[in-house]
């Protein structure tokens, strides 16, 4: 996974850099093939704001937080992705599952 951060009015320190690549990890358990992950963190007066677009295979999703503290902020912003990948990956199996199921149930064609 290529992880890209980067910062508006703010410069990504060593440590701020590992704490989103440790967040974004926990999205990697949930979702398959993600390849993507674009992590912008800004700062506006006393708004610390952080934004994450990723592209897996098939989907791309998008969330933001806003907090007065930057960690706080990629705290949310990581649990906002983190349910979306879930939702996401949720909607993925059962599709496989109904399909299988489908084709079990459908009797075989008589042949002549």
């Amino acid at each position: 996974m290529q992880l890209d951060v980067s910062g508006q009015n703010i410069e990504i320190t060593d440590s701020l850099h590992e704490y989103v690549r440790e967040k974004v990890d926990r999205v990697k358990r949930h979702m398959d093939h993600v390849t993507v992950a674009h992590v912008v963190l800004s700062v506006e007066k006393f708004r610390n704001s952080a934004e994450i677009t990723l592209t897996a295979s098939g989907a791309t999703l998008h969330a933001d937080a806003e907090d007065k503290d930057m960690y706080a902020a990629i705290d949310a912003m990581a649990d906002k992705i983190d349910r979306q990948a879930r939702r996401y990956q949720g909607k993925v199996k059962d599709h496989h599952q109904r399909e299988a199921r489908d084709a079990k149930e459908q009797p075989p064609e008589p042949t002549e």
